[in-house]
């Protein structure tokens, strides 16, 4: 059989349906496939200047994206409510007779194994024989969607083949109607603007030079790239090292802005304070002089003078070193500009990250769990709310940075920035988020990490929460370094297991204990251990309002309240 047919034999699995129909998302979308269809040089000056209009307002309320990346923008301090988790309109991909042919045509062998393998596993009634056709499916399915993935970077590839590496869906007929009208409702776009992304979209940002490669223990290849791609990716790294330090000087300028401000409204105040005098009584129109209180007001305010001083002096350096940053970043996406959009990596490097890929999915499942790759309704038992499509998952992230409001913070000279991780979701049945990376090794400073979250699992919220939680563990350790067993929230907690001789992998421990943290102690349920509780009062701190919620309903919450006031009173907290 020839790589670009597909045995019929598969057509008993499909079942007869519709043809599919356009579909457009949004108010935009259906503007800009109007001006498509009717070009915009057959429009009149007044409907071309309309539309031109609509466009520029809807683009200058979006955040910057590069590709399907979101830029990192320490001025956003939480995620925006998700107004929308389903399309109005089912999307009609799955109906369509040719679905399965599509998607396996033309990817060659991989193809081939992956449908004969499919075949003897539907039809095999044997138990212990269909065990052996799945352990064999899912490497076939691998090295099917390895295949596949240098394509993800083109703009024409098929939906269906997008759907199997989003979703894992290869054969529509193994949906439940259920399913199939819920999985044809999922919002296809990015249109949250956060960094949570789909296997696909993931892959095509790496291809694209829009996202780097997730980083692994393997020493990479020698040899330098030639070309626009290369130009391009060498474009990318130096936007990515100059962004650090963009961001950092803004916001140290926004600090500093915002504390001269509050000094000059002080001054302001005290000066008319100075300036108001009485009229001493029987010598009018005379004055008093100055009051005791007037005369204190003397060295306040030359107090006052000298932090503006100090405070205008660091301000200016910061706003040089934001001016130079500003400048670089121009030049560069003047130079963006010119290159040609291609595929800026190699397709070893997007097979290399598919391998990453791959063992991020088996880390979701663990050792003992089902890494069946392909959707069947046999292992799919997750609501709608709790799947793991991206709404669902901004959601569940939103509810954990509630209760714990620095899980995505890093501290930089005291000024928190608030810096969301890249969140691949993979299509697997695992029960396990964790990180990848906790920042870019050559950008610790406003670099995103990594965390991967499975999409089917029993619960959603516990993976996003061990995701989170591993996320915590990873950037505390690489920030206390090699003190990490004695500084911070990690030696802090490792000498607790130490003390209590408790032995196996502590960032386990850590992650239980913050699930319990987040779920059981910040409802008022004391699961944890004292020390632990206190460890994590201190450096995973709940909001403010909910302390003072949690000091009323235990004298266990009331005592740490009250070593919170006591450090703030000290030098050393």
């Amino acid at each position: 059989m020839a790589d670009n047919e597909i045995d019929s034999s598969i057509e008993d699995m499909l079942k007869g349906v519709e043809a599919p129909e356009k579909n457009p998302d949004d108010p935009f979308e259906s503007q800009f496939s109007q001006a498509q269809d009717m070009g915009l040089s057959m429009m009149g000056s007044s409907q071309r200047k309309e539309f031109e209009q609509f466009v520029e307002q809807k683009q200058s309320h979006l955040p910057k994206m590069n590709g399907c990346v979101p830029e990192v923008d320490l001025s956003i301090k939480g995620f925006a409510p998700i107004e929308k988790f389903w399309e109005d309109t089912p999307n009609k991909v799955y109906d369509d007779p040719t679905y399965y042919k599509t998607c396996l045509t033309g990817e060659g062998q991989a193809s081939q194994r992956l449908h004969g393998l499919l075949v003897k596993y539907l039809n095999c009634q044997d138990k212990k024989d269909r065990t052996v056709y799945r352990q064999q499916i899912i490497t076939a399915y691998w090295e099917f969607i390895k295949n596949m993935a240098p394509k993800m970077a083109s703009n024409n590839i098929p939906l269906c083949k997008k759907m199997a590496m989003r979703f894992g869906i290869l054969l529509p007929s193994l949906f439940s109607p259920e399913q199939k009208a819920m999985f044809s409702k999922a919002i296809e776009r990015n249109v949250t603007y956060e960094p949570v992304l789909y296997m696909d979209e993931w892959i095509r940002s790496v291809a694209l030079g829009h996202m780097k490669a997730s980083t692994t223990d393997e020493v990479p290849t020698r040899g330098a790239a030639k070309g626009p791609a290369a130009e391009q990716q060498r474009i990318q790294q130096l936007k990515s090292k100059n962004s650090g330090k963009l961001q950092t000087s803004e916001s140290l300028l926004n600090a500093k802005e915002s504390e001269r401000t509050s000094l000059e409204a002080d001054v302001q105040r005290k000066i008319e304070e100075l300036l108001r005098h009485e009229i001493e009584i029987g010598c009018e129109p005379h004055k008093q002089g100055y009051t005791d209180l007037q005369r204190k007001l003397f060295s306040e305010i030359i107090n006052d003078f000298r932090a503006l001083q100090k405070v205008d002096k660091e301000l200016t350096k910061n706003l040089q070193e934001f001016k130079e940053a500003k400048e670089i970043e121009t030049s560069l996406l003047e130079k963006e500009g010119a290159v040609v959009e291609e595929v800026s990596v190699g397709k070893e490097e997007i097979l290399s990250e598919m391998n990453t890929i791959r063992q991020m999915a088996k880390m979701t499942c663990g050792r003992q769990g089902n890494q069946y790759p392909v959707f069947t309704r046999e292992f799919f038992h997750c609501i709608d709310k709790f799947t793991g499509f991206r709404e669902n998952v901004i959601r569940e992230l939103a509810w954990i940075e509630s209760i714990d409001p620095q899980c995505f913070c890093r501290i930089h000279k005291n000024i928190p920035h608030r810096i969301v991780p890249y969140t691949l979701l993979v299509p697997t049945y695992g029960d396990i988020g964790f990180c990848w990376e906790p920042f870019d090794r050559y950008n610790r400073l406003s670099s995103r990490g990594r965390i991967c979250i499975p999409m089917y699992p029993r619960d959603l919220k516990t993976a996003c929460l061990t995701a989170v939680g591993d996320l915590r563990w990873q950037v505390a350790k690489e920030k206390a370094s090699f003190d990490w067993m004695s500084d911070g929230l990690t030696g802090y907690y490792y000498q607790y297991l130490e003390e209590h001789k408790m032995r196996g992998d502590i960032k386990q421990f850590f992650i239980e204990d913050y699930i319990l943290w987040i779920t059981k102690e910040a409802m008022g349920t004391q699961k944890l251990a004292k020390e632990v509780r206190a460890i994590f009062w201190r450096y995973l701190p709940f909001p403010q309002e909910l302390k003072e919620e949690l000091k009323k309903r235990s004298p266990v919450y009331l005592e740490l309240y009250q070593r919170d006031i006591n450090r703030s009173m000290s030098d050393g907290y």
